[in-house]
């Protein structure tokens, strides 16, 4: 029960931290998965997998609730509506950026990068591959001033453009949703704080979706959960959420006083010990 728990937590914390940071949550679960024990079956292990998302997820709405809340009190005093147009607009931006990621579902196009690129040498390179994009782009940026500095700047075209952006992580598992967004948007002149919110708050439906369909796809199959499944669940998904709350407010902090370099750094070092951990440089 003691290493149920532990294992939980541990991939509670991984998911909880590296689903917002621009480092691949991919990466560092498919690297500490073949180092730590599994004490539950393939079905529910895979099903821990896309729960404690839902955890992460739940961390970005509490966060952001302000801002993606359309409704208000009203105030005739202070001619206040009961709608808050500027959350509704941005509910519209971020469906327009959803859009080519439901049009890449439906076309199965996930399923074949899944086959061909999930493995340890996709996503080792993928790590590396974008960990020095965005090193090359945090040094461009430097001599570039931002066009668009907060959410409300961001148009509905640009919105679009980001959401092709967040393609790259749906074709190349290692990429980082979070990473390959803000990357997107870094380039399209959006500052790191406006990049870094709108990327949180597409996450939500982004997530949300697919992680309802694979939970979907467990109830067809009818797994049926025993008491140490139900806690190692619970405990993953609660420990993700905490974690998420807590990586979220340190990027914001962060991001306002330093560039996103050092993840870059970070994710090629994360690339080469996946690649040295799977015999694929030596052997």
């Amino acid at each position: 029960m003691i290493g149920l728990i532990i294992v939980a937590l541990i991939f509670g914390i991984i998911e909880g931290i590296t689903e917002w940071l621009p480092v691949s949550s991919t990466g560092h679960l498919i690297l500490f998965e073949e180092i730590l024990p599994k004490y539950v079956s393939g079905d529910v292990w895979d099903m821990f997998l896309v729960i404690i998302q839902l955890g992460a997820i739940l961390a970005s709405v509490i966060l952001f609730w302000n801002k993606i809340w359309p409704f208000q009190k009203p105030d005739k005093a202070l001619n206040k509506s009961i709608v808050k147009k500027e959350s509704f607009v941005l509910w519209l931006k971020v469906a327009i950026a959803t859009v080519p990621g439901v049009a890449f579902i439906l076309l199965g196009l996930d399923e074949i990068c899944d086959k061909y690129f999930y493995n340890s040498t996709g996503v080792a390179i993928a790590l590396i591959v974008f960990g020095i994009f965005f090193i090359l782009i945090e040094r461009y940026n430097k001599k570039r001033t931002p066009k668009y500095e907060g959410l409300s700047d961001i148009s509905y075209s640009l919105a679009l453009y980001i959401g092709l952006f967040q393609l790259l992580a749906a074709a190349f598992p290692g990429t980082s949703r979070s990473g390959a967004t803000i990357l997107g948007a870094l380039l399209l002149g959006v500052s790191r704080v406006a990049a870094s919110e709108f990327t949180f708050i597409l996450a939500i439906p982004a997530m949300l979706g697919a992680s309802l369909l694979k939970i979907l796809d467990f109830m067809e199959k009818g797994v049926a959960l025993s008491n140490n499944d139900i806690i190692f669940l619970v405990v993953g998904t609660a420990c993700a959420f905490i974690v998420s709350v807590l990586a979220i407010k340190f990027l914001m902090g962060y991001i306002k006083k330093h560039n996103f370099e050092v993840f870059g750094y970070y994710r090629i070092a994360l690339g080469i010990i996946v690649l040295l951990s799977f015999g694929l440089i030596i052997k």
